[in-house]
């Protein structure tokens, strides 16, 4: 990978940082600590082998590290905290922060996490559904990514070094201030990290035509268990497989990723069409489930269902929200429309041709006269507490079923769903081509979604609940055995890891659904790479039991198979 410069935030942190000497910073919150009980004469223990193993002199990790005391710990905490239940007096802190700015702090940091035995959370953009990044239930440290933003971009070769701080957003900008027909398939939330989203698969509006993130990486950079930078040669094409799609932090500290660039056309045309029970919207969404997984590639049309105020005063609706990407001019795709899906009703006066940078803004409803440099802004447009499920849609679901399902969400009001289509190039890939296995067979994907703005526990049980609900009703029209779940939208409710003498009894069960046969290899890889597993969370790929590995390998997997 070619040395990249280190961008940093142009934020208050980085300013007051300036005006410390950054080794006095850290001397001081060892001087002030607490009374040294034995967690914190531990704690401090692991501070001065961190300061001690930097080998690094032209980069010292003092100025990265921030303890309870640092005036700025809060702030540096909760900048990147994306879903606010995890935002509360009495959610878990670290009792310590890393913001490494150079590879040299990863290794340390692993290196000295090892040695003291410390549990670590990598964070790269906090957007993890359930906290999983920087949330625990025991003492931990947060390694947080967000310094490590740098972005290649080289045209010639169409491709793209990217490190793990980077945001979606500033990679779309910094490809389109190189080409104007080139972007990179992934999500379309700018504010999202690279290190976790393209890690744990990696979707957006050029799914249908191109695939996944992961299906675009190329080369990496990665720390492992052992402190030692590796790239793809280096680390394997086991490893390799396993962190697309597998997320990074069962295995390793992903530092960057090489990317493989993609070809858009100069205009492209993006639609949003709202419909309600009213207007005929289960019949539309029937339709919408045999024709968008199964239309042109270069046709992208996702729907989110929502409760809103119907015509009748006092009287709720549901209403479908279409909103599309098309790989052409307006005219080509109204034509497509209303040959195939005449239901919806697409006019041209419904379509908008503009450049694809301009349409990542549409799909983030900005306006997209609105300057491109608003994709650098790294705060979200809007903070709230959330819940997040999902699922996996194989059969179309009846009118029925849609019917039963409009009822849910009106008596609830306050949930939505997002569908997905499959199909197109996801059909084409295997399933085992890399660690993310839902691919053929599926039609669309759904995303159960609640969000509230009010504190306290019984009013997050309150919301979460209601997704639970719907997730429940949903269960005879979802795929079965195993109820699929995307990984990338973290549900604890799948179950937790408690990374004891039963890890792998606990991790089979959610692991199964995120990566179904994929996930006896990614057991294995995890067994070779981190058989102490020190990579670990709530939701991480266990090792296999120390007893079985005195086996050999067909009783192995023979046990994995039961």
């Amino acid at each position: 990978m070619p040395k990249m410069r280190i961008i940093y935030t142009h934020n208050i942190i980085h300013y007051y940082l300036s005006l410390l000497n950054p080794f006095v910073l850290v001397l001081l919150s060892l001087l002030c600590s607490p009374s040294l009980s034995a967690a914190n004469s531990a704690h401090n223990t692991f501070l001065h082998c961190l300061v001690n193993h930097s080998s690094d002199l032209s980069h010292p990790i003092t100025s990265s590290i921030f303890t309870p005391n640092n005036a700025l710990f809060s702030s540096v905490l909760q900048s990147y905290i994306r879903n606010l239940r995890f935002n509360t007096t009495t959610t878990r802190k670290p009792f310590l922060i890393i913001t490494a700015s150079h590879v040299s702090h990863v290794q340390s940091t692993i290196v000295c996490a090892q040695k003291h035995n410390k549990l670590m959370k990598i964070r790269s953009g906090g957007h993890d559904y359930e906290g999983v990044s920087y949330v625990a239930e025991e003492p931990f440290f947060l390694l947080d990514m967000f310094n490590l933003r740098a972005i290649e971009i080289d045209i010639e070769t169409e491709t793209a070094w990217v490190q793990a701080g980077a945001t979606l957003g500033e990679i779309y900008h910094s490809i389109a201030q190189k080409s104007k027909i080139h972007a990179f398939p992934a999500g379309t939330c700018p504010t999202v990290g690279a290190g976790g989203h393209i890690s744990g698969g990696g979707y957006g509006s050029l799914m249908r035509k191109y695939g996944l993130s992961i299906d675009h990486v190329i080369d990496a950079q990665i720390v492992d268990a052992q402190g030692r930078v590796l790239d793809r040669e280096s680390m394997g094409e086991d490893l390799f497989w396993a962190i697309r799609g597998g997320g990074g932090a069962s295995f390793c500290v992903i530092l960057a990723f090489k990317l493989k660039l993609v070809r858009v056309p100069e205009k492209v045309t993006v639609f949003q069409v709202e419909r309600t029970l009213e207007q005929n919207a289960t019949d539309i969404v029937y339709d919408w489930q045999h024709f968008a997984p199964y239309t042109d590639s270069n046709l992208f049309i996702r729907v989110v269902l929502d409760v809103v105020n119907g015509t009748q005063k006092g009287r709720k609706t549901v209403r479908a929200s279409f909103t599309s990407l098309f790989l052409g001019d307006s005219k080509s795709l109204v034509s497509l429309m209303s040959e195939a899906f005449p239901q919806m009703g697409l006019r041209q006066q419904d379509c908008i041709e503009t450049t694809w940078i301009e349409s990542v803004l549409f799909w983030t409803d900005i306006k997209i006269s609105t300057p491109v440099e608003i994709l650098l802004d790294r705060m979200p447009q809007s903070l709230h507490s959330l819940k997040r499920k999902s699922d996996y849609i194989k059969v179309p679901i009846p009118k029925e079923g849609l019917e039963g399902l409009w009822k849910l969400m009106i008596e609830f009001e306050d949930t939505i769903l997002y569908g997905h289509p499959y199909g197109g190039r996801m059909d084409e890939i295997p399933s085992f081509e890399t660690a993310f296995p839902h691919r053929k067979g599926n039609l669309w994907k759904l995303q159960y979604q609640a969000n509230w703005n009010k504190e306290g526990k019984d009013v997050a049980d309150y919301y979460i609940d209601l997704t639970r609900k719907l997730h429940k009703y949903m269960t005879p029209f979802v795929s079965k055995n195993p109820r699929e779940a995307f990984f990338n939208y973290k549900d604890l409710d799948l179950g937790i890891n408690h990374n004891g003498e039963n890890s792998y009894v606990e991790g089979r069960v959610y692991g199964y659904e995120y990566f179904m046969d994929n996930f006896n290899r990614l057991v294995q890889i995890k067994n070779k790479v981190d058989p102490s597993n020190f990579f670990r969370n709530e939701q991480s790929i266990p090792t296999l039991p120390y007893e079985m590995i005195l086996f050999n390998d067909a009783y192995s997997k023979l046990f994995i198979d039961l």
